[in-house]
């Protein structure tokens, strides 16, 4: 055999499994999923299309690569370690999760499968990463507060409502993000004339012993910090809110969507979306520790204007103009 054709041969010999393994289908990939709302809630439904629609324009699709192993939350504690545990069970490739109250027992789980978050308000307080340009172990993600962020919420409450003198707080003491929300208005006040009452409420029963006992006196309004309690009981607070006819400025778009006010904080569908991109490149080799914790870059505000009129609200034309939305 000539020395030419020898070495064609050997080429093409070292070419076959290459070819074998372009023709063979894509390898099964498994991603895990926690959610802290229930699977059946609009927003939930909104919040996984973005989060697929994403995957899928990165050339991954359930079923054929990608197998999605989903867990639902709400707000319930016991729940979330159940289900971190049934994840971390499968040992998927990664798992992608929403919320400080998902990611604590998460972690206590394993610090091994690589975790991508959305919708923690401070994963270096929360022990989540090291530092937000070096997350340094295997979780990173997106954080969607910005505290002063919150400042923002008296500041439009006093706009909405000039006869505003006090305005309920209402938080979750066991989110760390309650009380960083909490300083940020409490800074605020003063200037604004505004007194800050504190409602610390961790159950449903609370809500509505501290929002019709704060409502008995006049020139009131509510805040809603982030929590996963506030989001699954949106439909109690917005309707107390109604009840007792007080202004109230919520986090997110969902509060507004159900009946609250006016709401103004990040897209956390935009988050869902962008946080597929991050589960991708994991996929693809590279390691959590070394992609840096993404800061919110695309904030809404949303305006209820049925809800302003049936309180008598007459809103300033320059909020109007400012609201990305308005529903009506």
């Amino acid at each position: 055999m000539r020395r030419r054709e020898f070495i064609t041969l050997v080429g093409s010999a070292a070419a076959w499994p290459l070819a074998a393994r372009a023709q063979q289908p894509d390898r099964m990939r498994r991603v895990g999923v926690l959610l802290n709302l229930a699977e059946d809630d609009q927003e939930t439904k909104k919040r996984v299309a973005a989060f697929l629609d994403g995957l899928q324009e990165l050339g991954w699709s359930e079923g054929r690569n990608l197998r999605i192993e989903y867990r639902w939350g709400e707000a319930n504690r016991n729940a979330n370690r159940k289900n971190a545990a049934e994840i971390v069970a499968l040992a998927p490739d990664v798992i992608f999760a929403h919320g400080s109250s998902i990611m604590t027992p998460l972690l206590q789980l394993t610090q091994d499968i690589p975790i991508v978050f959305v919708s923690v308000s401070d994963p270096i307080a929360g022990g989540f990463v090291e530092s937000l340009a070096k997350p340094g172990g295997n979780a990173t993600g997106f954080t969607s507060i910005d505290y002063s962020m919150a400042g923002k919420w008296l500041e439009l409450l006093k706009q909405f409502t000039p006869e505003l003198v006090r305005v309920a707080v209402i938080r979750d003491p066991r989110q760390v993000s309650g009380a960083g929300q909490l300083g940020a208005v409490q800074a605020v006040a003063p200037l604004l004339r505004v007194e800050v009452i504190p409602l610390g409420v961790q159950e449903a029963a609370q809500i509505e012993q501290g929002i019709s006992a704060f409502a008995r006196e006049p020139h009131g309004g509510l805040i809603v910090t982030t929590s996963p309690l506030a989001q699954v009981q949106r439909p109690l607070i917005v309707t107390l809110a109604a009840q007792h006819r007080l202004p109230a400025v919520y986090p997110y778009r969902l509060f507004t969507a159900s009946g609250g006010l006016v709401s103004y904080g990040p897209d956390i569908v935009d988050e869902y979306r962008r946080a597929a991109g991050y589960v991708d490149r994991i996929l693809k080799g590279e390691k959590a520790a070394s992609l840096p914790v993404q800061q919110p870059v695309k904030y809404e505000l949303v305006i209820n204007l049925t809800t302003a009129k049936a309180l008598g609200i007459d809103l300033p034309t320059s909020v109007l103009a400012r609201a990305d939305e308005v529903i009506e």
